[in-house]
């Protein structure tokens, strides 16, 4: 049975943590910035997503990064976590959906009534690529066939009725470059095969002009904390604020240029959108606003 944050919090309190080894938050887990208030045990496993499941249907962790789809269906669907305005990693997705062009040129739109791959449907990758493909190329999410190698992080998710489940064992990326998937969505997982094209024309160039119009860089994870924590030791979370963000100012050669910055005004426009995309994809099951992510003492931090 796992012991609850009070049952442990006797002394410096230790904090069961799930955070990977980023740029931005090397420094942190190798103790170069570390706190008298309170000890991080990281105990999550590599990668650190694989964590995300256990923590949002059995409390594993008492705090850590957590994907900000996951975290939206966490929040719609009662669990127990709070959002720090810090943010763990982020990107541009434009890239992130590919197709093998000996199969033919293939444009946004010519997904539709097509299948497409992608690891899990609540992928947080999958939920940028797919709003940029709705509402800057006009794809109409509901007419592709998402094929999908796994559930959500949620056990009280349901996938929509256009997707399907591959066989056990199946590699989106493989099916792709043999065509037996119209288009895939990979992320960094993108073959490097002279084939490969990506979905979105000229990606890298269409990102830089989303951002010029929108100044959002989709933030993929977030760092949260468990509710207990907040409302018992407040001082404790402020704690942890101050160590990703002194953390994140030794990041070697600085942090990326492309990267979503710290605060909650300063990422209120990105996550809003987040929230309005997983609702028209039906990835959560009712409107969030963005201050109900927070609580009094995450939402005031900075």
């Amino acid at each position: 049975m796992t012991t609850t944050f009070t049952e442990r919090s006797a002394g410096v309190p230790t904090l069961r943590t799930n955070l990977a080894t980023y740029p931005v938050t090397k420094a942190m887990k190798e103790g170069r910035v570390a706190s008298d208030l309170v000890k991080l045990d990281y105990c999550g496993p590599t990668p650190a997503h694989n964590g995300f499941k256990a923590m949002v249907r059995e409390n594993a962790f008492d705090a850590g990064e957590l994907a900000i789809v996951t975290f939206l269906q966490a929040k719609a669907y009662g669990k127990p976590y709070v959002l720090l305005p810090t943010p763990i990693s982020g990107r541009f997705q434009h890239h992130c959906a590919g197709y093998n062009i000996e199969f033919g040129q293939l444009d946004p739109k010519d997904i539709e009534g097509r299948k497409v791959g992608v690891r899990t449907y609540t992928q947080t990758t999958a939920l940028w690529i797919r709003g940029i493909l709705r509402h800057e190329y006009g794809v109409d999410l509901d007419k592709v066939t998402w094929m999908t190698l796994g559930d959500g992080h949620l056990a009280e998710y349901r996938d929509p009725n256009n997707c399907e489940r591959l066989p056990a064992g199946s590699s989106i990326s493989q099916m792709m470059l043999d065509g037996e998937l119209a288009a895939a969505l990979l992320g960094e997982d993108m073959p490097k095969d002279e084939r490969v094209r990506t979905l979105v024309p000229n990606a890298q160039a269409a990102a830089k002009d989303w951002f010029a119009r929108e100044g959002v860089v989709p933030i993929n994870h977030m760092f949260v904390v468990h509710e207990d924590i907040s409302k018992k030791r407040p001082d404790i979370v402020r704690e942890l604020y101050r160590m990703i963000v002194e953390s994140r100012t030794q990041t070697e050669g600085g942090v990326p240029a492309v990267f979503p910055p710290i605060g909650l005004e300063e990422n209120r426009k990105g996550i809003q959108l987040a929230i309005d995309w997983a609702l028209d994809q039906k990835i959560i099951p009712h409107r969030l606003s963005v201050d109900e992510l927070f609580d009094d003492v995450t939402g005031s931090l900075g």
